[in-house]
């Protein structure tokens, strides 16, 4: 049977469930009691034992103090010792004794803490209050009539006997030396007498200046107790914060030891001997608690449910702390139901050892806010108040953590990791902390695993002792563990916000706790994985332009075709393609040249149906495939540094931490500029050396980047350095090739050559060397005319050896000659002039070879894409353009970034009909899709014929039109033919592995470039 949730079994007090409890319900101030002052919780006798719990040491200490008051006490202790660590009920205790000294009137139930007969009457007990929180040893506190005491015998005498007690100890107080026993004795006036110390480890933290300020104090004991003895009717009663073990844990432990020393001192040399009692055992604080807390609890209900929890502890005990396994685990839980036993474990031996938690009011505190807040939103897992409803996000309870118990430090550790403020927002609208992250991502419908497992490990941070601080694995289930929370899920959220979270302590073999500074490795690596990835890709594109932009080449970014790199001279310097990484990337060893790069290389224009002429003006650089993923890195590193430099996300960090970002920040943009080039080390140039034997003319080169680059960010120079390595580029301060070299490995060798012609064969023939400007080309020319190789001539300019210089044209009208040619022909020695003008047989000037191509008209305009279906309203598209892996990649994106988790249609439009013929067979055999093809377009034949079409039916209906096209292509004289591919799902394509999958099988066949288009799927 399913357990009871804690809203059937229990029934809060009124102000629990209305929140309306005052930090004065928690304040327990004896001094104010005494007074007759403070919350009504404590000044009113009837509530406040109402509200309490009777204990076995609170009932002993009333029955016994009351007895030695009324003077019957017969040999009654006169001297109580109240043992327990700090905010453990003494002074609770305590101002139950000032309640019962003046008869308790008004408390209906104080027969369950004493026997009413015992009760003095009213007004006829002496009593003094002595708190050594209230107490100021250094301007001393205020009394009354102008008396300022500054020593516990100041206070005592005046409470007791008013400015006649006081004058009796006056000098004593003004002195700070302890007075006798028999002043102290003639203050109680043969009357009974009460006198209460509290709180004496603070008092002596506060005199540490004071010149034998603990000797004095230890004398006034001496006395005191003495003068009390010898008094029938007179008791008193002291706290001292020691444990069971005698030991003192707290933040006044040294303090408490040196009480506790001198008590025992105290004792053994007087035989005197105070009587111990503890006013709440371990085992009573459960009781408490549920005592102030709850109005009403249904055992029978608790019995079921603390059978179930048994039960669950017995079945996976394995996986559980050790606690599981103990039988006095489940009695206590048992009796302290609703509380789980952990709550109550870790409170008391954990967060009761800070200086600023006092045990049992801290707690109540603590959990009286977390009833509050459960009870307002009824959690169907609540079976048992556990840890982690001690919710952080809830600003009284995450208040009462960071100032109550002064641990602001933590602060940024609760917003980044445990609980952002203002509902899921922190300040300046940041984003979710990381549990609440995770949560609802992973956790959606379900109870929130990661903020309940984040809000444990941080509880049980807060130890004064840092052996104290932090949990195991098994210790974080047993916590969390309950019939309505599954434990694989706890693992999986436990192992999700360990991996990335920013401030648990992640020092081999720490337990899982906190850290009050940041781990700055780990915010970055959080805020890399918020990176929008659409915008990673804008920002690495736009930082790859910038880095492989300059004056060397111009260059041509991501082409996904020939169309993308102009066969033009342009502004006369060589084409560099930059390579999109994600359309091609090479592995460690190239065997072959790409096949995108190969056709680029060989064709021009938009059809990619003419062959490129200015094949030695064209250069690629390609992506490392092994290296992709380093680059991407730096690029999502680079944009979270960017965003943790914003003011309102750096003032999350410690002083040196903000340092150490804005340093990080600055340097990211130099390591990305470093990773690019490391990257883009592929360089295929023109050459006769080429990578393949049967393969375009290119060779391959790889370019070594150094982590510390010289120059990070220029990749033009680096490409241009490793072309100078190699001799095929030439700078305009290079040498130019010698004339004989250039003469016999270009047309040249023939006689003659126009200046321009020669010229373009610098960026048409893959042997020559690529030139950049015009200099070193002239320079090459001037050497061959000083050495006899070349004569110039234009017009009636014509220049041999020995002639002065002159400006030297590149034109089509300049003419270089060989001196062979020049001399055959006659043009060179020019003529002797005769003594008589005869007339001269001009020298026919060498016919002009046709003018090269490669200056041509523009290319055809793209044909038109072929219509694809209307968009329904309420469907979402997403599309993209590239080379066709690249294309969908950040379709896939895309998709993913608009939370579209299944599409319903897919359409490919391929720019290159060979392209889109490739594809029609993967395309074919996609499973799970209704597959449709249009072609649309035609051909011209070298005849002058034509032939338009247009298809648009199943994709096996295309395949005879392909078989039929493809010879028709291969010899005609232009082809316009354009080609789409339309997928419809039925049952919809997941956009996350199934899309993956889908793209890798298609661009197996085809690489250029498409533009795709997607539907979101109806009703997803």
């Amino acid at each position: 049977m399913k357990p009871p949730t804690v809203f059937e079994t229990c029934r809060p007090r009124g102000d629990i469930l209305e929140g309306s409890v005052s930090e004065a319900d928690f304040a327990a101030d004896l001094a104010q009691a005494a007074k007759g002052g403070g919350s009504g919780a404590y000044l009113d006798p009837a509530e406040f034992f109402a509200n309490t719990y009777p204990t076995r040491g609170l009932k002993d200490l009333l029955a016994n103090v009351c007895r030695r008051l009324s003077g019957a006490g017969g040999e009654a202790a006169a001297i109580f010792r109240l043992d327990t660590s700090y905010g453990g009920g003494k002074t609770h205790g305590l101002i139950a004794l000032v309640h019962a000294a003046r008869g308790a009137r008004g408390a209906a139930n104080i027969a369950e803490f004493v026997d009413p007969a015992l009760l003095p009457p009213q007004g006829t007990v002496r009593t003094a209050v002595f708190d050594g929180e209230n107490a100021d040893p250094a301007n001393g506190r205020d009394m009354g009539g102008g008396v300022r005491a500054c020593t516990p015998w100041g206070e005592i005498a005046h409470a007791l006997a008013g400015e006649e007690g006081w004058e009796s100890v006056r000098k004593s107080d003004e002195s700070r030396v302890a007075p006798g026993a028999e002043t102290l004795r003639g203050l109680f006036g043969g009357e009974p007498t009460l006198i209460l110390l509290d709180e004496l480890s603070i008092y002596l933290r506060k005199t540490q200046r004071f010149a034998d300020a603990r000797g004095q104090l230890t004398a006034f004991l001496t006395t005191l107790f003495k003068a009390v003895e010898s008094a029938p009717n007179a008791a008193l009663v002291f706290t001292l914060a020691i444990g069971k073990d005698g030991r003192a844990a707290d933040a006044y432990s040294e303090e408490n030891r040196f009480l506790a020393d001198a008590m025992a001192e105290l004792e053994s040399v007087s035989a005197r001997k105070a009587t111990l009692l503890n006013p709440t055992e371990d085992d009573e604080t459960a009781q408490v608690l549920r005592r102030r807390l709850f109005a009403s609890i249904d055992e029978k209900q608790a019995e079921r449910a603390a059978a179930a929890y048994a039960e669950l502890w017995t079945a996976h005990q394995d996986a559980l702390s050790a606690e599981a396994a103990r039988a006095e685990t489940a009695e206590a839980f048992r009796a302290g139901y609703p509380l789980h036993p952990e709550v109550l474990e870790t409170l008391t031996g954990k967060t009761a050892t800070l200086a600023n938690f006092q045990r049992v009011r801290g707690m109540l505190r603590l959990l009286a806010r977390a009833v509050g807040k459960l009870w307002r939103e009824r959690p169907a897992d609540a079976t048992a108040i556990h840890l982690h409803h001690i919710d952080l996000g809830c600003e009284p309870i995450r208040q009462e953590v960071l100032t109550r118990l002064d641990q602001r430090a933590y602060a940024p550790a609760i917003e980044n990791d445990v609980a952002a403020a203002a509902a899921g927002k922190g300040a300046q609208g940041r984003k979710k902390a990381l549990s609440q992250e995770i949560d609802a991502e992973h956790h959606g419908g379900l109870p929130p695993y990661a903020a309940y497992a984040a809000r444990v490990i941080f509880l049980h941070t807060l130890a004064f002792n840092e052996q104290l601080r932090g949990l195991s694995a098994e210790q974080l289930r047993y916590s969390l563990l309950c019939p309505a929370l599954d434990l694989s899920f706890i693992d999986e959220a436990r192992r999700r916000f360990v991996a990335d979270s920013a401030y648990l302590d992640d020092r081999p073999g720490a337990p899982m706790r906190f850290l009050a500074e940041a781990n700055l490795l780990q915010i970055v690596r959080r805020e890399e994985r918020r990176v929008d990835a659409g915008e990673a890709r804008a920002e690495l594109n736009d930082r790859i332009r910038e880095i492989f932009g300059g004056k060397t080449f111009d260059a041509a970014y991501f082409p996904g075709g020939p169309f993308d790199a102009p066969d033009e001279v342009g502004g006369g310097l060589p084409k560099l393609a930059v390579m999109a990484y994600d359309g091609v990337s090479m592995g460690s060893v190239v065997e072959r040249v790409p096949e995108l790069i190969a056709r680029i290389y060989k064709l021009k224009g938009s059809e990619g149906s003419a062959y490129r002429a200015l094949r030695n003006n064209l250069v690629f650089v390609a992506a490392d495939e092994t290296r992709k993923e380093e680059m991407q890195g730096k690029t999502y590193s680079r944009l979270a540094l960017r965003e943790l430099k914003k003011p309102e996300r750096l003032s999350d960090l410690a002083e040196h931490q903000q340092a150490k970002v804005l340093e990080m920040e600055a340097r990211s943009e130099q390591e990305l500029a470093i990773a690019v080039q490391q990257c883009y080390r592929h360089v295929f140039y023109p050459s006769r050396n080429k990578v393949e034997a049967e393969g375009v003319d290119l060779a391959h080169s790889a370019i070594e980047i150094h982590a510390a680059a010289d120059r990070p960010g220029a990749g033009q120079q680096q490409i241009e350095r490793a072309l100078r390595d190699l001799q095929k580029l030439k700078m305009p301060e290079d040498e130019p090739d010698s004339p004989a070299y250039v003469r016999d490995r270009t047309p040249l060798r023939k006689g003659h050559i126009s200046v321009r012609t020669l010229r373009d064969e610098f960026r048409r023939d893959p042997a020559l060397p690529m030139l950049i400007g015009d200099d070193v080309f002239i320079r090459g020319l001037r050497m061959g005319i000083e050495q006899g190789e070349y004569v110039y001539r234009r017009g009636e300019l014509l220049l041999g050896p020995g002639d002065p210089p002159a400006e030297l044209v590149i034109d089509e009208q300049a003419v270089i000659l060989t001196m062979a040619y020049a001399k055959n022909t006659g043009v060179w020695p020019r003529p002797k002039p005769q003594p008589q003008p005869q007339p001269e047989s001009p020298v026919s000037p060498p016919a002009q070879p046709p003018k090269p191509a490669g200056g041509g008209s523009a290319p055809a305009p793209q044909p038109p894409k072929p219509p694809t279906a209307p968009v329904e309203a309420g469907e979402r598209t997403v599309e993209a353009e590239g080379v066709l892996k690249e294309a969908l990649t950040s379709l896939w994106e895309k998709a993913r970034a608009k939370k579209i988790a299944a599409l319903g249609s897919l359409t490919i439009s391929m720019f290159e009909p060979e392209d889109a013929f490739r594809l029609l067979g993967a395309v074919g055999a996609a499973q799970g899709a209704e597959k449709t093809v249009a072609v649309a377009g035609g051909y011209e034949t070298g005849g002058g014929g034509s032939l338009q079409i247009e298809f648009r039916g199943p994709a096996r209906d295309a395949q005879p039109l392909k078989e039929f096209l493809e010879p028709q292509m291969r010899g005609a004289a232009s082809v316009n033919i354009h080609a789409a591919f339309e997928l419809t799902f039925p049952d919809g394509l997941d956009t996350g592995a199934a899309a993956e999958k889908l793209a890798e099988r298609l661009v197996r066949f085809a690489v250029g470039t498409a533009h795709v288009t997607a539907k979101e799927k109806a009703g997803k």
